[in-house]
């Protein structure tokens, strides 16, 4: 981990970048591609090789394209991705040393807080969205032999992409721990089940954040529901219970702005409702809600196993709860001391479909 203050310290690692312009980090391997075999070749032809010719991938329908694949020892330091097309039909992956399971799999637009495939800017420290639709991820990802990353094109349409992928080669030191992330989608959410946003992972780690893209299925308030961390064999009741939706992303009272009396978006170093997508009187219905809460200085520690739930609860007649049953869909960000966990596989594209 890096701050102002140790910038000032000699290096004992070595500073290597992927993009299109140099596929795979090698020293002086940057705007080597011949101008014919260029994506921008058209745009460079009075120019030539050396200039500004392979910018972009694009990505054919059904295709898995390797955005990187390092070998040996280091820790991706940070992702900047745009991309065209559905953020939901792009699906991107993480493969840590020899493991041929993903430690993250998960929609493109929902790692990067993004989850109903609209920009909505994130100023944090782990996640920044910057306009018009440029994804960043700081988090830190060590791996010890190798690390590769895919995205995967569900769609029906080809796709471009833009991405830099910035690494260090590094030891890793025994206590580091791999990243992962889980997404989920109900839609709806059963009658009185709670929704997983981290099903039960084995091994030590840390739970390091959740981002949350819910839509709402009735009228009134959605948040009254409890989210719940079950550490090292707790079963029936938790270890750590929040007490409602809004005080879990660190908010308060229905996030209602009390002068506009409308629901106030925020977006801060830890936590944030990043995006709030209104009715507009015809086929946009419902409202939906795009939240994050990064663990960063408060890390939730597990020693054998974790599993993370969170209700779903609104208002009924006489001041009763009312179980909702909305569309919601989460990714858990977590560190693991093991390369790869038994993750839910995605579902098929059309539950994963934003309708």
């Amino acid at each position: 981990m890096f701050d102002l203050k140790s910038l000032s310290r000699l290096p004992q690692f070595e500073t290597r970048s992927i993009s299109p312009e140099n596929r795979t980090g090698e020293r002086a391997g940057g705007a080597r591609t011949p101008l014919e075999a260029g994506t921008a070749r058209n745009a460079a032809r009075d120019l030539g090789a050396g200039w500004k010719v392979n910018p972009y991938l694009h990505l054919e329908a059904g295709e898995t394209l390797t955005l990187a694949d390092i070998q040996g020892s280091g820790v991706i330091r940070h992702i900047w991705l745009t991309p065209t097309g559905a953020w939901r039909s792009q699906i991107l992956r993480f493969y840590w040393d020899d493991s041929d399971v993903p430690a993250v799999e998960c929609p493109l637009g929902d790692f990067f807080a993004c989850g109903w495939g609209e920009y909505a800017q994130v100023s944090s420290l782990a996640v920044c969205v910057n306009p018009g639709s440029a994804f960043n991820s700081y988090w830190e990802m060590p791996f010890r032999r190798r690390a590769r990353v895919t995205l995967e094109n569900r769609g029906a349409e080809r796709c471009t992409v833009y991405y830099q992928i910035t690494y260090t080669l590094e030891p890793v030191e025994e206590d580091h721990a791999y990243f992962h992330a889980q997404f989920h989608r109900a839609n709806p959410l059963p009658y009185k089940q709670e929704f997983p946003i981290l099903d039960k992972i084995q091994g030590r780690g840390l739970y390091a954040g959740t981002y949350m893209a819910w839509g709402v299925h009735n009228s009134g308030w959605w948040g009254e529901g409890e989210i719940k961390f079950f550490l090292d064999g707790d079963e029936e009741f938790p270890t750590i219970c929040g007490t409602g939706t809004e005080d879990y992303f660190c908010g308060s009272y229905n996030f209602e702005n009390q002068k506009t009396h409308e629901y106030q978006t925020f977006t801060t170093p830890y936590t944030g409702l990043c995006q709030v997508l209104r009715p507009d009187g015809v086929y946009r219905s419902q409202t939906r809600f795009g939240l994050y809460r990064w663990h960063i200085p408060d890390p939730i520690a597990f020693s054998q196993d974790i599993r993370v739930t969170i209700q779903a609860l609104g208002w009924r007649s006489g001041g009763r709860y009312l179980p909702l049953q909305d569309d919601i869909s989460a990714v858990a960000y977590f560190y693991l001391d093991k390369p790869a966990a038994n993750l839910t596989p995605l579902p098929g594209q059309d539950e994963l479909e934003i309708i």
